[in-house]
């Protein structure tokens, strides 16, 4: 069982995406990329020597931040509401 398995995928993209099949929209990858996020911090709270784990972190977390200057440069109340829905802040 993974922690993110094709169910748990569609439900991100239609909660954030415009349906199950819109896995390009910069919501939803924002979304899945806050998730995984989430998770590999959880991990490394209690590995705190897995290396590889952290660089992933780091380059998912670098991710998350382009898509969400992409989203700022296109439109703002779309960037606005993905944060304010997620709980992030810069």
């Amino acid at each position: 069982m993974y922690y993110l398995d094709t169910e748990k995928k569609k439900e991100f993209f239609k909660k954030h995406g415009k349906g199950v099949a819109d896995t390009g929209s910069p919501e939803a990858q924002v979304a899945m990329y806050s998730y995984r996020i989430n998770h590999l911090t959880n991990h490394l709270k209690s590995n705190r020597k897995d290396f590889s784990t952290q660089r992933a972190l780091i380059a998912l977390v670098a991710k998350r931040r382009k898509a969400l200057d992409y989203l700022i440069s296109k439109d703002i109340t779309r960037y606005r509401a993905i944060v304010k829905e997620l709980g992030l802040r810069r």
